[in-house]
């Protein structure tokens, strides 16, 4: 029983495919296009040299071009902030008498407790106030 060499190529293909879905990893998966291309140069008929030339040649320029690309997508932090960071920087308005041992405030449509970043600071009612952070359940406001 002889095997064409294109069929031993998408055996490669499909091992290196395991591994990509087991890890995670996006090498294998551009190791894995690398062994699809030796499979069309082998099934084109090209001899054993040219079957790995195409291979570590697709291989390296994939990883040559994506990962950095990757990397850069990768670093780039979320532009929409959520949670709790989106309501740091915010506008509140006083609902109790805020100062540094509490009070209330609304703020996105919601009642939260306050308190006073500096403690010998006070907002009355009606004030409106920046919310600097959240400690806890807290709006910390100035």
């Amino acid at each position: 029983m002889n095997i064409d060499a294109w069929v031993w190529w998408l055996i490669g293909a499909a091992g290196l495919g395991i591994p990509l879905v087991l890890t995670a990893l996006p090498e294998f998966g551009m190791f894995a296009v690398g062994a699809l291309a030796a499979a069309g140069a082998a099934a084109l008929g090209g001899g054993v040299v040219a079957q790995v030339l195409v291979f570590v040649v697709v291989s390296v320029a994939l990883i040559a071009v994506v990962r950095p690309i990757a990397n850069r997508h990768r670093d780039q932090r979320p532009q929409h902030r959520s949670g709790i960071e989106a309501l740091k920087g915010r506008s509140a308005v006083v609902l109790e008498r805020v100062d540094g041992s509490g009070g209330r405030i609304k703020l996105a449509g919601e009642v939260w407790s306050a308190r006073t970043l500096d403690v010998d600071s006070s907002f009355e009612p009606g004030q409106s106030v920046d919310v600097v952070d959240i400690d806890g359940a807290t709006a910390v406001v100035m």
